[in-house]
């Protein structure tokens, strides 16, 4: 697993006539993980689509490496970017260690069995996600939870360069969503991911980018980003952001304004 450069050049995405993305320009540095961070229709998982390229942009371009991703093969690609998100739309007749395997495949023959290091790398990645003890059940009777765990463990068999997370966390308990966020810190690769919860995206990320009715409005390491001032522009509700004294990342504590506060 080798790490790649991502460039997001004035990317401009829609749907129809309305605009899902406008002029949106990122980058991300070998190794780096980078957030995006928005309110709900703000354009994260809009963008997330373009770099996996299910969307294509109607102005911009999507670089990895310097290579337009456009122009890679669909087995480049799977070679080079692995994906989780929200909703998986599949329901896999398959065990938990079978949907894993499927990582393999893009760096496979057809019809071609696992090698030792297939079966060492679907290993590795079931214990990485935490799921070694559901490797024999059947991934469709597993909870939503325990699901994506096992999709975040088919893309880190991908040995992929990018990898790109929608919400991984969403489902997740506490400690699966730091051992997940944990993890894929320490990854080689590169990790753009979509976040809704700030906290963790401030001790996890390395730099953020926020996303507002489609534009990038900030960017930079979270705590040059996450200020009250932003957040209540982009949120609408007041806060207080401090540095927390033992992880020393920003921690943000959000207050009710009139009208919020439950009795």
């Amino acid at each position: 697993m080798t790490a790649t450069e991502l460039i997001i050049d004035g990317l401009t995405l829609t749907a129809g006539s309305h605009r899902l993305v406008r002029d949106v320009t990122l980058t991300a540095h070998p190794g780096e993980v980078i957030g995006l961070v928005g309110p709900n229709g703000s354009g994260k998982s809009s963008l997330l689509r373009a770099v996996y390229r299910v969307l294509r942009p109607v102005e911009g371009r999507v670089s990895l490496d310097g290579a337009d991703a456009q122009s890679l093969t669909v087995r480049q690609l799977a070679r080079t970017v692995a994906a989780v998100v929200q909703e998986s739309g599949a329901d896999f007749d398959l065990s938990v260690r079978e949907v894993v395997a499927m990582g393999r495949t893009p760096h496979k023959r057809l019809l071609a069995g696992d090698t030792a290091e297939d079966l060492a790398l679907i290993e590795e990645a079931l214990s990485t996600a935490g799921v070694s003890g559901l490797a024999d059940r059947p991934f469709d009777r597993l909870s939503g939870g325990e699901r994506q765990r096992v999709l975040i463990a088919r893309a880190l068999t991908q040995q992929p360069a990018l990898l790109v997370l929608d919400e991984p966390t969403n489902h997740l308990d506490i400690r699966h969503q730091l051992d997940v966020l944990g993890a894929l810190h320490r990854l080689p690769a590169t990790v753009l991911v979509a976040l809704h919860d700030l906290n963790l995206a401030a001790y996890y990320c390395d730099r953020l980018y926020v996303l507002s009715n489609g534009e990038v409005i900030a960017s930079g390491p979270p705590a040059e980003v996450l200020t009250p001032r932003l957040l209540a522009d982009v949120y609408g509700v007041g806060s207080e952001v401090v540095i927390h004294p033992r992880t020393g990342a920003p921690h943000v504590t959000f207050l009710p304004g009139p009208g919020q506060l439950q009795t």
